[in-house]
């Protein structure tokens, strides 16, 4: 058996499973991270596995945990993920009255242990902690640095939060040491396929303003609806010009634009105002400024067209000033072939090379140097949702492939 065989062997499966389960019974619905924080630097501090570790704030109560392991004889690896979750909104009200209704309650039901979080990404975090322990029982190290980051602030949908605070402090150095490997693992859930590829994404809030008036004197008014009626089908017909405008992504697909929400009038009367978002999908290979310009130039026509006054506001930043850039790696990478080869060795299947159906926050790894895929267990289809829930046998096999990837990429020492 070779050396990363064995440590993926080690991977205790029922220790796991309880390490997961208890990751989820904490909540960490974005702000509110400082909880699950400690919790997971201290079960880093409480392996003789791991070496040097802290926690530091990149904001009061907004805390990033780093780790790391091995020593510096071979090649480094960042493991990378965000403590927070997105909000339980619609989740009791769902499973009311039945064995789920706790969001936090983490049951196996079927297999599958289901729970806010369970998948987004607490799974991934307790895999990278379990395949880094897996080494301490069989007395290995890898020889290699490993470094691990946990981020706060990466999910969207809370007041003030969700811009990637966590990630752009560690990437900046402002809060503990800058991030440095030869290649990371971000874990988001990829169904344990490899995703080299990810979508960019911008939001943009456009609100037009025209003069409300009495509903029996209309000539008195400026119709922000109807303004923002033609903005509507200027949009959809903007999506559909992006079809033959951009070529499709052989792993992403097609870029396109999703019009989310929409608001206007109330008092009976000429609606003065009209407000709409919408979401962007962005392809490698497209700037997020050129995706923009077009946004404002179709909103700002329609404006003039209709005498309305218009303002477009971008309030997602993450890795760019107007949202996230996409990003693409080489399946030819060696970080790639060296994954697809752990994935073989220990599913015995090849592995699948796949696009991210969403934006996360590898590309701030990118604009340090460091190349990076995503590769986790769990669905993201299911996340978000009340339907959250991921199978046991794959967060198992993920972790084993997890182990062994470690233990081939960074080589293995005697402690």
């Amino acid at each position: 058996m070779s050396a990363a065989s064995e440590v993926a062997s080690a991977v205790d499966s029922d220790a796991l499973v309880e390490l997961v389960r208890e990751a989820v019974r904490i909540p960490s619905v974005t702000p509110n991270e400082q909880a699950f924080a400690n919790w997971v630097l201290g079960r880093i501090n409480e392996s003789e596995a791991f070496g040097e570790s802290e926690l530091v704030e990149c904001a009061p109560n907004r805390p990033n945990v780093h780790g790391s392991a091995g020593g510096g004889s071979g090649r480094s690896l960042l493991l990378a993920g965000h403590l927070d979750t997105v909000a339980t909104d619609d989740w009791t009200e769902h499973w009311q009255g039945t064995d789920r209704e706790d969001p936090f309650a983490s049951p196996i039901i079927d297999g599958a242990i289901w729970g806010r979080g369970v998948a987004d990404q607490k799974a991934g975090i307790c895999a990278i902690i379990e395949a880094v322990r897996a080494f301490e029982r069989v007395g290995l190290r890898p020889a290699g640095r490993v470094s691990t980051l946990f981020v706060c602030d990466e999910e969207s949908g809370q007041p003030g939060s969700g811009v990637s605070a966590g990630m752009r402090a560690a990437v900046e150095g402002r809060h503990g040491k800058r991030p440095e490997a030869d290649f990371a693992i971000y874990t988001e859930p990829t169904t344990s396929a490899i995703y080299t590829a990810q979508m960019g994404f911008l939001i943009a809030d456009i609100a037009f303003t025209g003069v409300s008036a009495y509903f029996g004197r209309p000539e008195l008014g400026v119709d922000a609806l109807k303004a923002g009626h033609n903005l509507l089908g200027r949009l959809w017909r903007h999506s559909e010009e992006l079809q033959s405008d951009v070529a499709a992504h052989d792993l992403l697909g097609r870029a396109f634009l999703l019009v989310t929400s929409v608001s206007s009038g109330g008092n009976i009367a000429v609606p003065g105002r009209f407000e709409l978002s919408l979401i962007r999908k962005v392809l490698p290979g497209e700037s997020l400024d050129t995706a923009a310009e077009r946004i404002v130039a179709v909103a700002s026509e329609v404006a003039d067209e209709h005498s309305v006054d218009c303002t477009v506001e971008f309030s997602a930043p993450r890795d760019h000033r107007f949202g996230g850039t996409p990003d693409e790696l080489d399946v030819d990478h060696p970080g790639v072939l060296a994954l697809a080869r752990s994935i073989e060795q220990v599913t015995g299947e090849g592995a699948r090379i796949e696009g991210a159906p969403y934006w996360s926050e590898k590309p701030f790894l990118r604009e340090l140097g460091i190349p990076g895929v995503y590769f986790a267990p769990g669905d993201i289809s299911h996340c978000h949702t009340p339907f959250e829930r991921l199978a046991v046998d794959e967060l198992v096999t993920a972790t084993r492939t997890l182990a062994h990837f470690i233990a081939q990429w960074c080589g293995v020492a005697d402690p």
